[in-house]
This record gives structure tokens, C-alpha cells and sequence, in this order.
């Protein structure tokens, strides 16, 4: 019996050998800063859809599309000299600036019940934003309940980017193994 023929197979081949080649680097960083190498294979997938050399509108860049104040961030906490905001056009310098990021950002929201969704947000929209739609009048909750946070997000766009994450995530679980 055959499963796929020519091109749907190749092409099937080529998306989840693009898709798996960052998998020692992602396990590494993610290691490195306390977090699950799902989310941040899944943050990749969103961000960049797994292209190291993908721009952005705003001047991100990169598998995890880094902007550069949150590189230059990273590399003022290791007082890196000479650094430039291309450097991180370089994957595995791309992965472990914006883990280092993304572990930042999720230390911020860790007295709420979801810190992924909140920190996911910030990611996105920035953190003006997140604090904006954790004060929201009406729905006091937001500030530490992660469902009524989501509720409260006015950009469809982020909260479409923060849901496809964490259901990515789920889908990368078994292939790092249990950690959450």
C-alpha cells in the first residue's frame, strides 16, 4: 500500500525536515532558561513558520521574528561586544535571544493562572498593551485569570497568534516529551 506518491510525499518530507532541523538548538535554549521546548518550537512555527531569514514589518527578525531592543536586551545581559541586530539572522543566535526574551516575559506574568497567554500577548503586542487589557473596568479578573485575560484582548490578531500557539505547543508536547 502507498501512503503518498511523488511530490505530496517529498513535499511532506521537506516540511518536516524544515520543521525539526532547530530541534537541538530549540531543546538547548529551552533548557537553558526554564522553558518547554514545545512553546518555543510552537513560537517559531507562529513567528516565522520556521524561516531563519524571515522579516518583519517592524524590524523583527529571524526564526522568532526579534526585534532590536529585545536583542539588544539579550545581549547587554551577556555584555556582548560588537553586537548587531543581524547577528540574530544566525538560528541558533536567533533561538537563544529570543528564548532568553520569551523566558523574560513570562517571569513578568507568573502570579496569573496562565502566564503563557499573558506573556504570549506581550510577545505580540507589546506590554503596554497586555497592561492595558489586564485593567480592563469590566472585567476585573483579567489581571490574574488567564480566560477572561484572552477575553479582554482587543486585537483579534493577538489573540488569534496567542491561541494558535498554545495549540501548537500541544501538538510539539510528545516530541520533547512531558514537560509542560
Amino acid at each position: 500500500m502507498v501512503l503518498c506518491g511523488g511530490v505530496g510525499c517529498l513535499s511532506l518530507w521537506w516540511n518536516l525536515r524544515l520543521e525539526n532541523r532547530f530541534d537541538p538548538s530549540i531543546r538547548t535554549c529551552a533548557v537553558r532558561y526554564g522553558l518547554s521546548p514545545a512553546l518555543v518550537k510552537a513560537l517559531i512555527w507562529r513567528e516565522s513558520r520556521f524561516n531563519p531569514l524571515a522579516r518583519g514589518k517592524a524590524g523583527e527578525i529571524g526564526l522568532m521574528q526579534i526585534t532590536e531592543d529585545a536583542a539588544q536586551e539579550w545581549a547587554d545581559s551577556l555584555r556582548l561586544k560588537g553586537y548587531m541586530h543581524e547577528h540574530t539572522l544566525d538560528p541558533g543566535t536567533n533561538i537563544v535571544a529570543g528564548t532568553y526574551y520569551l523566558a523574560k516575559v513570562l517571569r513578568r506574568y507568573s502570579s496569573t493562572d496562565n502566564p503563557m497567554a499573558y506573556a504570549l500577548a506581550d510577545y505580540n503586542a507589546g506590554r503596554g498593551n497586555v497592561l492595558r487589557w489586564m485593567n480592563t473596568t469590566n472585567l476585573s479578573g483579567a489581571k490574574t485569570n488567564g480566560a477572561q485575560f484572552l477575553a479582554a484582548i482587543t486585537f483579534p490578531s493577538t489573540r488569534q497568534y496567542v491561541e494558535s500557539i498554545l495549540i501548537r505547543r500541544s501538538y510539539y508536547q510528545d516530541q520533547f516529551g512531558s514537560r509542560p
